[in-house]
């Protein structure tokens, strides 16, 4: 009885709901994070890194480099996740980008801002697209 009314709580709350979007997007990230550590050789520092309203979805390391990565998952025939990533989206990234620089013991000599593109296709097909250095700073 205790975890009925414990789901009915998180249910009623809004909490513990799982959109299709929100699903599709974890998944996008974890494609993300493999993606670059085997076939890029990053190193995958931090994910889901939040300040106050903003996120940045992955914190990796390039060969010295600190990257900061927005994934950008997308299924059908919806518009490109590189051209999603608008000026308010760039905003809020340097926000937190720069929020997170500002914890650390010794901030980075270099740091980039990249875009992995996820397209999830017909049957489960998944293509990765990486755009290196995105302008943001």
């Amino acid at each position: 009885m205790k975890k009925l009314f414990a789901w009915m709580g998180k249910l009623l709350s809004g909490r513990g709901q799982d959109t299709l979007a929100s699903k599709l997007g974890r998944i996008g990230e974890s494609k993300a994070a493999k993606f670059l550590k085997k076939q890029k050789g990053m190193l995958v520092l931090v994910r889901n890194w939040r300040q106050g309203k903003d996120e940045i979805d992955l914190v990796c390391e390039d060969r010295g480099v600190l990257v900061f990565v927005e994934v950008k998952t997308r299924s059908g025939p919806a518009g490109s996740g590189y051209y999603s990533v608008n000026r308010r989206k760039k905003n809020a990234q340097r926000r937190v980008c720069l929020s997170y620089m500002s914890q650390l013991a010794r901030r980075p000599a270099h740091f980039r801002f990249d875009i992995v593109e996820v397209m999830v296709g017909t049957g489960g097909r998944i293509d990765l697209h990486h755009y290196e250095n995105v302008r943001l700073f």
